[in-house]
């Protein structure tokens, strides 16, 4: 999988589609993804409508990737490991040292976030 959510083609970094991260485990239409390589690109398109990613870091969960009704990223959850905390970036494009850095995750935003967990911690157990 690539970070356009894409099996064939190459990224404008000359990263062949679909080595750039592998799944881990997925859970309905929640799919646990890792990098295969530190400078793979973001996760940003997919072809799967409704498909949530969650970007995993050994047995951490990194950030949280929600996709618009044409297959963009729209949301990430992220971690922040400085504040120990969850932000959210919206829009298909964001810079993390921008005026508006971060937003704080609303109430829908912890209930998801919740859920992730509880899925992620089931596969960990297993």
């Amino acid at each position: 999988m690539g970070g356009r959510g894409a099996r064939g083609g190459f990224s404008k970094q000359y990263n062949e589609y679909g080595t750039q991260y592998h799944t881990v485990t997925q859970a309905g239409n929640v799919k646990f993804v890792e990098k295969n390589f530190r400078q793979a690109e973001p996760l940003m398109e997919t072809m799967t409508k409704g498909r949530v990613y969650v970007q995993v870091g050994g047995d951490k969960l990194l950030r949280v990737v929600f996709f618009d009704k044409h297959n963009k990223r729209d949301r990430v959850l992220e971690y922040d490991k400085r504040h120990k905390e969850w932000h959210v970036h919206t829009g298909y494009f964001h810079k993390e040292n921008s005026i508006l850095e971060h937003e704080p995750i609303t109430r829908e935003d912890k209930i998801i976030l919740e859920r992730i967990k509880k899925k992620w911690h089931n596969y960990l157990k297993a």
